[in-house]
């Protein structure tokens, strides 16, 4: 399945998803960290009652390309609600999911 997105130039450019990528991988937990030229963002999956969690997915991209993402994320999150109503966080101790979990913090 490919598809077209314009890059800083203004060009069309075709993204191809691979076939054993179309499903993806859950990840409930992230973690981000950096250093002075790269962030990395661990993609985690974290189950209920298990003593480790596994990292699904790992991406490294630029500090510039780490702002973007930023942006990007804001912007569908904004859309998603404007369609589909304000998303409820959850809060500590809600017995919802992994927020009951300690989570490791990101590091410089």
């Amino acid at each position: 399945m490919a598809n077209e997105e314009k890059n800083n130039q203004g060009q069309q450019i075709q993204i191809e998803v691979p076939q054993e990528e179309m499903q993806g991988k859950y990840a409930n937990l992230a973690v981000i960290t950096h250093g002075p030229n790269d962030f990395f963002l661990d993609m985690i999956l974290l189950a209920p009652n298990t003593p480790k969690a596994r990292v699904q997915s790992r991406v490294i991209m630029t500090p510039e390309n780490a702002k973007q993402l930023l942006y990007a994320l804001k912007q569908n999150i904004d859309q998603y609600e404007m369609t589909f109503g304000e998303i409820q966080q959850r809060t500590p101790g809600s017995g919802n999911g992994p927020i009951n979990f300690p989570t490791p913090k990101g590091q410089a």
